[in-house]
């Protein structure tokens, strides 16, 4: 008999185990597969960073850190370079196999059990639940679910993520080639944005777009492959595909997403706990797993509700508001032209990418800036020059 059972041996599962066994609780983590590579950027910011520093000092992942983050635009002849501070609170972007693996050591090193087995089933039972996995069956007291996208623990304590809710990550490793840059372009046909990580031995590079957007993941490969191609990242002759769902939710789904019970709680992507914007969750899996541990030290799941009310869903509803306007073709115009003439805007980007500048206040700083003007500039200049081609075609027809 465990007192906590997590499935999930990911980020916020080990996490949660690693805080929890850390008390003297009896915590059984269930995973049939991790460690294992995630197919995505990879991108670790400060705060996530600062949130593991003792179980993972600096060095103990091998990682990237990045320099500078590169926009692009294809309609756009030059692009803009955001440069980032080398400082503990910038973007770094780690191998996610070992950083995964790490965390799940640190868990078992504070006295967590790690049952290597997939689970099939969870079902309640008179003081707990019981989880049946392809080796045996165990008891908890506690069930948290820490399996994903996919959870099969949301499945049976709530209902799965409908498809509305979730966006498709798909692209390429590109291995034997790395960097110290990512490169984004935001696009608007499907709405969101390709992207280029640089990993330890090779770079991460894929395209993210709404899972009911119409568009399937081969054709994103391919518009992907295109944009590698175009920007000379690597040779076709090292590519290795992958596909993954991300959680994405938009206002409505972040108003009172479930989260928990009276003996069970969903963390991390689980929970759909990612940024609607730039799809980034593992900040969020690692504080969602400290909330729980607490909140199940104190024998109180509502604890983990309020909290995850108060500090976590305020900023990702802000980030599904923006998130309309941010990937549409005038604003992502816009940007390339504002990076590259404003050092306020760059600094923005900056804090930003290195998650050290939040939703909550970002509209108050733009402001702050001025930039505003030069926003307006830069519209009225576009409008301009759109006007102008059509009186340009007729003169030369």
């Amino acid at each position: 008999m465990f007192d906590i059972a997590i499935v999930g041996g990911g980020p916020s599962g080990a996490w949660t185990a690693h805080l929890l066994a850390r008390t003297g609780a009896a915590v059984a983590i269930l995973d049939g597969s991790h460690p294992r590579e995630k197919p995505c950027g990879g991108g670790l910011t400060g705060r996530a960073l600062a949130m593991v520093s003792a179980p993972l000092p600096p060095g103990a992942v091998p990682a990237v850190r990045i320099r500078s983050a590169r926009f692009v635009d294809e309609r756009h002849p030059d692009a803009a370079e955001v440069q980032l501070p080398d400082s503990s609170d910038s973007l770094v972007v780690a191998d996610r196999k070992t950083f995964d693996a790490r965390l799940l050591d640190a868990a078992c090193d504070s006295g967590a059990t790690f049952v290597r087995a997939r689970v099939l089933e969870t079902t309640r039972a008179n003081s707990g639940f019981l989880i049946r996995t392809s080796r045996d069956t165990i008891r908890a007291r506690w069930l948290v679910g820490a399996d994903g996208v996919n959870s099969l623990v949301r499945r049976s304590v709530a209902s799965p993520l409908p498809r509305h809710q979730l966006s498709i990550a798909t692209g390429f490793y590109a291995r034997g080639v790395t960097s110290d840059e990512i490169v984004i372009e935001l696009i608007t046909d499907p709405p969101g944005y390709i992207w280029s990580f640089p990993r330890p031995d090779h770079l991460a590079i894929g395209i993210c777009a709404q899972a009911d957007a119409g568009v399937t993941a081969r054709v994103l490969r391919d518009r992907t492959a295109r944009w590698i191609r175009r920007h000379r990242l690597a040779g076709s002759e090292c590519l290795e595909p992958y596909s993954w769902p991300i959680p994405s939710l938009g206002a409505p789904g972040l108003a009172s997403p479930p989260l928990c019970g009276q003996d069970w709680l969903l963390v991390g992507d689980a929970a759909g706990l990612v940024d609607p914007i730039t799809r980034e969750g593992i900040f969020f899996a690692l504080r969602s797993g400290e909330l729980a541990a607490s909140a199940i030290a104190a024998s109180d799941s509502r604890r983990y509700r309020a909290a995850i009310h108060a500090e976590i869903l305020p900023e990702l509803r802000r980030a599904a508001r923006l998130k309309a306007g941010f990937f549409q073709p005038r604003f992502t115009g816009l940007i390339v032209d504002a990076l590259q003439e404003s050092t306020a805007i760059r600094q923005i980007m900056a804090d930003l990418i290195a998650g050290t500048q939040p939703y909550r206040g970002l509209r108050r700083r733009l402001l702050r800036t001025l930039e505003v003007r030069l926003a307006w500039r830069l519209l009225i200049s576009r409008l301009q020059s759109s006007r102008r081609a059509p009186a340009l075609a007729s003169a030369a027809d």
